[in-house]
């Protein structure tokens, strides 16, 4: 049973390095292996989702960028990938420079939303990749969304961070978005050698229950090596662990997603 169409999923940290492109490439990857029709907006200037999966900037002409100053349709702008099922609104340089041009439009908060509105049915699951920070741009993914996922390297002052995103989400929840929930926290760059990361993990399993996944994604040299060659790990090496760990979430967000779908 597939999930509903159009499940728009900001993947959102305002700290960097913690894993949140290498997420939302890899599962979007899995869940569209896994039959889904899923879609990744790169709402980041840095480009790194765009550039993981082997989209240079001679394919970067009509990119995110056009699509918030209503330039060009979002529809008109996708990019097909090599993977089935999977395609891509890439992230361009003029990116950088949206905030500003964002902050005297009308509506500035909704720019995206009225773009992704137009495409949702189109997909089982869009996927946005947010810069690492709580500006105009990763408000707009959350205006947009219905659930963000947040990816949580398991390190000391890890909640710290999380914190303060959890504050904007409920801000937002309660001027822009009455829909947006916390979707789950996703642990990453687990080490297993090191006592630091199974105290992390145990007190922000703790502070957030089951919204944390029950799968962590382990520090991995290949996850790390994969964007270099323009690949998703799922496809650069299938069988590291780091590949097999965003499978087994994959399967974990489809469990929770059917589970929701039953309680409504």
């Amino acid at each position: 049973m597939k999930s509903s169409a159009g499940r728009i999923v900001a993947v959102s940290n305002q700290k960097g390095g913690v894993g949140k492109t290498t997420t939302t490439i890899n599962l979007a990857t899995a869940l569209a292996a896994a039959d889904r029709r899923v879609l990744i907006i790169d709402l980041d200037p840095q480009g790194n989702a765009s550039t993981s999966l082997g989209i240079g900037d001679d394919r970067r002409s009509e990119n995110t960028y056009h699509v918030l100053m209503g330039e060009v349709l979002l529809s008109d702008a996708v990019q097909i990938t090599e993977i089935p099922n999977l395609s891509i609104l890439a992230s361009g340089m003029d990116l950088a420079g949206a905030e500003l041009e964002l902050v005297d439009m009308e509506l500035r908060e909704h720019k995206l939303k009225q773009a992704v509105d137009s495409v949702a049915d189109s997909y089982d699951y869009i996927m946005i990749d947010c810069p690492p920070s709580l500006g105009l741009l990763t408000l707009n993914a959350l205006v947009a969304a219905k659930a963000v996922l947040v990816p949580l390297q398991a390190e000391f002052l890890a909640l710290e961070g999380v914190s303060q995103l959890i504050k904007t989400i409920d801000k937002v929840r309660d001027i822009f978005n009455a829909d947006l929930e916390l979707q789950g926290i996703v642990l990453t760059m687990v080490d297993r050698r090191n006592s630091l990361s199974d105290m992390v993990e145990a007190d922000v399993r703790e502070f957030f229950g089951n919204k944390v996944y029950s799968t962590v994604v382990p520090r991995n040299v290949r996850v790390s090596e994969a964007p270099s060659h323009g690949q998703p790990v799922l496809l650069y090496d299938f069988n590291s662990k780091g590949a097999q760990a965003y499978l087994r979430l994959a399967g974990e967000v489809l469990r929770r997603e059917k589970e929701l779908n039953n309680d409504r």
